[in-house]
């Protein structure tokens, strides 16, 4: 079958990458897990149509992330033609355990950053990636990440004041 060891390799990428992709969209998205959800799948399609010629691709998992976060930015550039977010996280289920107000803190604090900046937040500190990587996937300078990350940086703090640490030291 024409194909096969392709879509093999792929699916084994994709069942390995999927996780870590959806935690990055999440964090992307302001903590909404269903456009998280569709920005997984979509950066998945958008891996799959070019798995062909991913032998030119030195990192795959790397590449995926970038598709990821560029996917993010189209999204938001369009913003007039999609669902508005609400301005508080529902009450849910799936957010439990010691650390779940401290976790909807941050993914509030960060859904209220601008799509530019919560993506070099994610990627400079979520993705531990270096200021020349998050300039590459962004397509801007190192000066500009530089700059946006500790703006971005200012505004959490601001954002977030004493909330953190009473939701840290509890």
């Amino acid at each position: 079958m024409p194909g096969g060891g392709r879509d093999e390799a792929y699916l084994e990428f994709a069942n390995a990458r999927s996780g870590q992709l959806f935690r990055s969209a999440c964090l992307l998205t302001g903590g909404d897990t269903y456009l998280a959800e569709d920005l997984t799948q979509e950066t998945l399609g958008r891996m799959y149509a070019l798995w062909g010629r991913i032998e030119r691709i030195d990192n795959p998992a790397a590449y995926a992330q970038t598709v990821l976060v560029r996917t993010f930015l189209t999204q938001r550039r369009r913003r007039a033609a999609m669902e508005r977010p609400v301005g508080e996280l529902p009450e849910g289920e799936g957010v439990v355990g010691p650390d779940a107000e401290l976790r909807v803190t941050l993914l509030q604090a960060l859904g209220r950053l601008t799509p530019k900046d919560r993506a070099v937040i994610v990627l400079r500190y979520w993705e531990d990636r270096s200021i020349e990587e998050t300039a590459g996937t962004l397509r801007v300078s190192s000066a500009a990440v530089r700059t946006r990350s500790v703006r971005a940086l200012a505004k959490l703090r601001e954002q977030l004041g004493g909330s953190l640490v009473e939701l840290t030291s509890g």
